[in-house]
């Protein structure tokens, strides 16, 4: 039985192409009790490999996060089979804004610890006594009212290209960074303010809302879906827009663009710019912002170190990073002292 991927991201890349065929860019997750990890990962690798589902999934004892891209054409019996999954069943699917046939490229189901990395060692609280959910049209009047307190539980390299009106923006690189910090920046407001909280798709909202519950924070709402459902919410029902600029997502596209507001800079030279990239240095790949014209000029580099690396050839590139790690650099995001305009 094949449970593994058998094509390599070009090989994939290549038979998308030739197919020709539109796909569906998708983000779900659901909190719940789940008993053997492993045989459920399996059942999932099974039947969606089998209908051409790509993309990064992760299945641990308290539920499961999804974002993936499934062939239009399949939809429905991709629908289908998670309906027969009894929790589930009618879980709300965020739909991607903009859709990239090549999103995903690879099947990944794996089993976790946890779905969301928090840090706790605290199971005492029920991550299923959720906040208040809140539509997008409850949602921006809430935030306008003078007792609430909006914090945007994103990454900062996150809310740097993009954030709702007004939000609080921890300055953190993790969400198990941020958790702590809320609560002791508006412990003394547990009782006389509401806290609203949002993310991308709803998940980190929905563990940091129970977190928070369990802390001893009275009125605790999060936003339905996050800011991609908010998105399609407002564009739904002609709703005002108060998000800024783009949403970060976490898949080859980085963003898509929710307004026209540009609220961030290229790191290398400051001038307004909202695109995230990863280094050309396959030893670097470091993830940070750069504007077309720093691309250009360092040959879509982030220092010229890097540039200089690599514009050598392929097997000196290959020979200099032979048997080292940087999949923690990859995510210093935009922290680098080589980018003189990072946040």
């Amino acid at each position: 039985m094949q449970l593994y991927n058998t094509l390599s991201a070009k090989e994939r890349e290549k038979l998308i192409e030739a197919a020709g065929k539109d796909r569906l860019t998708i983000s779900f997750y659901k909190y719940a009790r789940l008993g053997n990890t492993e045989i459920f990962r399996n059942h999932l690798f099974v039947h969606w490999n089998a209908l051409d589902v790509l993309g990064r999934i992760y299945v641990a004892h308290e539920g499961i996060n999804a974002q993936l891209s499934v062939p239009a054409e399949n939809f429905e019996t991709f629908k289908k089979h998670l309906d027969s999954i009894s929790f589930l069943k009618n879980v709300r699917l965020n739909i991607a804004i903009e859709h990239d046939n090549k999103s995903f490229l690879k099947l990944k189901v794996k089993v976790r610890n946890k779905i969301v990395a928090d840090g706790l060692e605290d199971d005492t609280f029920d991550v299923t006594n959720k906040g208040i959910h809140l539509g997008a049209a409850a949602f921006n009047s809430l935030i306008d009212e003078p007792d609430t307190i909006l914090v945007d539980m994103r990454n900062h390299y996150e809310s740097e290209i993009g954030h709702f009106k007004n939000a609080i923006t921890p300055d953190v690189d993790t969400f198990r960074d941020s958790l702590d910090i809320i609560e002791k920046d508006l412990s003394e407001h547990k009782e006389d303010k509401k806290l609203v909280m949002y993310c991308t798709g709803g998940i980190r909202c929905e563990k940091a809302s129970a977190y928070y519950k369990h802390k001893g924070f009275k009125n605790v709402y999060q936003l339905e879906g996050g800011i991609i459902e908010y998105t399609r919410q407002v564009k739904a029902q002609n709703l005002e827009n108060k998000f800024l600029g783009k949403n970060f997502v976490f898949d080859h596209r980085r963003g898509e663009r929710i307004s026209d507001d540009i609220i961030s800079n290229c790191h290398q030279c400051g001038e307004p710019c909202d695109t995230h990239v990863n280094c050309a240095n396959e030893a670097c790949h470091l993830l940070f912002i750069q504007c077309k014209k720093c691309a250009e000029t360092m040959d879509n580099c982030c220092s010229e170190e890097c540039k200089k690396i690599h514009q050598l050839p392929v097997d000196k590139q290959k020979a200099l990073r032979k048997g080292k790690v940087v999949s923690n650099k990859i995510f210093k995001k935009g922290r680098s002292e080589v980018l003189k305009y990072k946040k």
